[in-house]
């Protein structure tokens, strides 16, 4: 079974070709990214209108080459998936457009892929894991802890109530000047800094619930920045040491209510921990959940930076696992700039999904 998957629900336009071995693993065949940081730096953020034309100026062409480069002809394919959102609207009709397209050329079944699902169901792709699991969905738009039951059978068990971790970075980092894309940078400066000069907030440390807030730690490193500027070099190193800290300290106290909150609604233990999403490359995170996941004996995976970040390869395998139970969509599927994995999940928990 070989899936084209298409991805361009933000800032980055992905095209891949996944295949399914007689084993039940995945091959990736093909995985080309285009990144538009370029585009957007300037700006200092996404802007909507220009990430839409750049996906569109660049479509045809990276799937063109993801079939190239997997050695497969578009007739050969078993079925075409894009993501049909959450995300950018304009960027996610692009993707969607051009796979119905496709699917109607070349008479192929079409999968609308949940973005979300696919950062889901990654793990499965690179580790072979078995349901359930516990999942730590950590980008620049979702901070969300997730029970994992099965393809389109998930359970929320808490998210961000204002801002994502990812957008926090970005935020932090605009503050303190510098470049955009800002959460690599700041954990770059963060690793010459001290994390213990600022004592900054641990936002809902402690509480039972699984939930994130990120907007009172942000306004804590404003204030702080106000505080002693004009700010040096030095300032800077450890204003980002000390609020990647904080952030570290939250995501590890939220993972173990979470972890509490799956044993009780899902009735077992989960088989792994798996954290995905862009900001998952972080490296800060990635050690305290190793240490986290060390102490409560839960086995810790994590897929490669590359496909954390929006790919077409996640897109391709979310959809080789829907085609396998036999769920494929109609040309009428509309794109959604909204749409949360847990159905059933209480509207005050919605957060950034």
């Amino acid at each position: 079974m070989r899936v084209l998957g298409i991805e361009t629900t933000c800032d980055e336009t992905a095209a891949a070709v996944v295949q399914l071995r007689p084993d039940g693993s995945g091959d990736i065949l093909s995985n080309e990214v285009m990144s538009q940081i370029a585009e957007h730096a300037a700006y200092g953020g996404v802007v909507p209108e220009i990430a839409a034309r750049a996906h569109i100026d660049i479509i045809d062409r990276l799937v063109e080459r993801a079939l190239f480069h997997a050695g497969v002809r578009l007739d050969e394919l078993d079925a075409i998936a894009a993501a049909a959102g959450p995300g950018l609207i304009g960027g996610v009709i692009v993707g969607l457009t051009t796979a119905k397209a496709l699917a109607l050329a070349a008479r192929k079944p079409f999968i609308a892929v949940n973005h979300l699902e696919a950062h889901a169901l990654t793990a499965r792709l690179t580790d072979a894991i078995e349901f359930p699991y516990f999942l730590l969905l950590v980008s620049g738009g979702h901070t969300q802890l997730v029970a994992v039951k099965g393809v389109g059978d998930y359970v929320r068990l808490g998210s961000t109530v204002d801002d994502a971790i990812g957008e926090a970075f970005d935020k932090v980092a605009k503050m303190l000047g510098l470049p955009y894309p800002g959460g690599p940078q700041v954990e770059r400066h963060a690793d010459n800094g001290n994390p213990l000069r600022f004592n900054l907030p641990r936002p809902m440390f402690g509480r039972p619930k699984a939930d994130f807030s990120l907007s009172g730690l942000k306004t804590a490193v404003r204030l702080e920045a106000e505080k002693i500027a004009p700010l040096t070099a030095t300032d800077v190193a450890d204003l980002c040491a000390s609020f990647q800290a904080a952030v570290v300290d939250t995501v590890v106290d939220r993972s173990r209510a979470g972890l509490k909150l799956f044993r009780e609604r899902i009735g077992q233990a989960p088989q792994a921990m798996v954290v995905a999403g862009g900001v998952a490359a972080n490296s800060g995170i990635r050690r305290a959940l190793t240490r986290f996941c060390g102490e409560t004996g839960l086995r810790f995976v994590m897929p490669p930076p590359a496909l954390c970040t929006d790919n077409g390869a996640m897109i391709a395998w979310a959809g080789i696992e829907r085609l396998s139970l036999g769920l494929i969509d109609d040309m009428t599927f509309a794109a959604r700039p909204r749409w949360p994995l847990d159905a059933d999940a209480d509207a005050a928990h919605h957060g950034k999904a």
